[in-house]
């Protein structure tokens, strides 16, 4: 892939990223960098559709440097495609992974969104000791899945192998890419949407532009999310917690769920517990200045 250049319209970012490459598990790894390296290290991981980029807001407004890891999860952003599909479990090796590889001696301070966010809850459940400090964001589980619903979501799932992925639209510009985001979250600037478009595009052959996540993703899991099973990994999270919800209602177009937001908080009776009003799903976009004080004032306390 040949990358498009940051347009000069686009956010400019206060605190400038670098990035390199890993081999984790098998799987090329792009793995964003901001900070000094002797600053305190943070690890902050990004959700489902998108890219390490997504931080960038907040860590311009953190008040002191941090040396921040943030990866782009198998199948997301630069990192490479698994061709043989996603599971829930591979990204808790790769966090595993790269948290030794980074910090093999000291618990890391860990932040994650959406998707990150239930990544990052269940690693600090199961191996607490390698966790100093978690917060979630809006990443409190999807909706429970009964036993009886197996048998038609595997036939679901083998069917996503025998038909062909549905083709990345292209894009002429990144422009136009911006414009898809800011029509999805009125919330997000143009500039902002810019930057975000810049750091989640591939170039096709044909010279036009898509978005970096695979097209895979379209399949579903394997297994069912059933939330019991995640929330024994939740009890035994023994590090400070916060758990950050967007202003939007949770679970989100889900009727009848039987595990809601308050039953969910309940189960790490020990974290903290705050609500972002007046934001939406991606709250590292709409209010980062208060969600990267938020996080800060949480670390250093």
């Amino acid at each position: 892939m040949t990358s498009t250049a940051l347009p000069t319209d686009a956010y400019q970012p206060r605190r400038k990223s670098r990035t390199q490459t890993m081999n984790v598990r098998g799987i090329a790894y792009n793995v964003r960098q901001w900070g000094p390296e002797n600053a305190p290290l943070l690890f902050m991981v990004h959700g489902h559709r998108d890219a390490s980029i997504t931080w960038q807001f907040v860590i311009d407004n953190f008040a002191q440097d941090w040396r921040i890891v943030s990866p782009d999860w198998r199948g997301f952003g630069l990192t490479e495609w698994a061709q043989q599909g996603y599971w829930h479990q591979d990204y808790l090796a790769d966090l595993d992974t790269l948290a030794e590889h980074f910090s093999p001696n000291d618990p890391i301070n860990l932040v994650g969104h959406s998707m990150g966010g239930n990544i990052s809850n269940s690693y600090a459940g199961v191996r607490p000791d390698r966790v100093k400090k978690l917060v979630a964001i809006d990443g409190f589980g999807l909706r429970n899945r009964g036993p009886g619903e197996l048998p038609e979501h595997l036939a679901k799932w083998l069917k996503s192998w025998r038909e062909p992925l549905p083709g990345a639209r292209p894009y002429k510009t990144l422009h136009e890419m911006a414009d898809r985001l800011v029509q999805g979250n009125p919330k997000l600037d143009r500039e902002r949407a810019l930057l975000l478009a810049w750091g989640q595009h591939r170039v096709n052959g044909d010279g036009t532009l898509s978005w970096s996540f695979d097209p895979g993703h379209a399949r579903p899991f394997g297994t069912l999310h059933r939330v019991e099973e995640w929330v024994a990994c939740w009890k035994h999270i023994t590090c400070p917690t916060l758990w950050v919800a967007s202003g939007r209602p949770f679970p989100p177009n889900i009727e009848g769920d039987t595990h809601p937001l308050e039953w969910r908080r309940q189960q790490v009776p020990h974290a903290q517990f705050h609500v972002m009003e007046g934001t939406g799903h991606n709250v590292q976009h709409d209010a980062p200045d208060r969600l990267a004080k938020m996080i800060e004032e949480f670390l250093l306390t």
